[in-house]
């Protein structure tokens, strides 16, 4: 993908706004001395792609979540894709997808839209059984994000202490479908907890604005295994 130049910006950066933007899309909102340390770039010069990106339109910034005790002085502001950001890069079939969507619902109603989004996720319970038999190491929640980042969600995992794992989704290849038809995010959550036998909880989705896709993965024997073994 490449983001429109402005007269006022040498064709040189192009490139560099690419990777910051791409980097945000994979690994989430992030603060410039993150984005800086990830592309081996100073702050400054991260601070001025983001500047340019922000005037484009691709990326706003937000107040940082703060998770746990909360230190002193302001938290860092963290830098998003914007609804236009995420269009830039793999959307252009949304418009076509969703008008499938609304002729399958008016021809055979909302129980064939919510089956065809079952049969989407199918990959899920195929594709995690796959992962776990090659590394039985993985915890849930990382076998999960290894799944949906290689369908194009680029998912990560935050371990929360006692709670459990949360699988974050950065990209979501359906999200404005998704937004329409919440049926293919319900489908989603469903297949996750139905692999992991418990139930899971979706946090916050990007199809409904939020920068992020997050669900709650329990602590699991394997994943309190996974865990102790990070202490050690």
């Amino acid at each position: 993908m490449e983001f429109t130049r402005t007269a006022a910006t040498p064709d040189g950066d192009a490139p560099t706004r690419d990777r910051v933007a791409r980097t945000i899309l994979e690994n989430g909102p992030s603060t410039a001395a993150e984005l800086a340390a990830r592309l081996d770039l100073t702050p400054a010069a991260v601070r001025r792609h983001l500047d340019q990106l922000a005037d484009d339109g691709v990326v706003e910034a937000r107040d940082q979540k703060v998770y746990g005790t909360r230190g002193r002085g302001r938290p860092a502001k963290v830098f998003a894709l914007t609804e236009s950001g995420r269009d830039s890069f793999d959307q252009q079939y949304d418009d076509l997808a969703a008008q499938a969507l609304r002729f399958l619902a008016e021809s055979q109603g909302e129980d064939a839209v919510a089956e065809f989004a079952r049969r989407r996720v199918a990959f899920i319970e195929r594709d995690y059984a796959a992962v776990v038999e090659a590394d039985p190491d993985l915890s849930p929640a990382e076998a999960l994000a290894r799944v949906f980042s290689q369908q194009g969600y680029a998912a990560s995992v935050r371990h929360l202490p006692v709670v459990g794992e949360q699988l974050c989704q950065q990209h979501c290849p359906v999200s404005h479908v998704a937004h329409e038809f919440p049926q293919l995010c319900e489908a989603e959550t469903a297949a996750i907890g139905a692999v992991l036998g418990t139930h899971v909880q979706r946090l916050a989705t990007i199809a409904h604005g939020d920068g992020v896709c997050t669900t709650c993965i329990p602590q699991t024997p394997r994943s309190q295994k996974t865990t102790e073994k990070e202490k050690a």
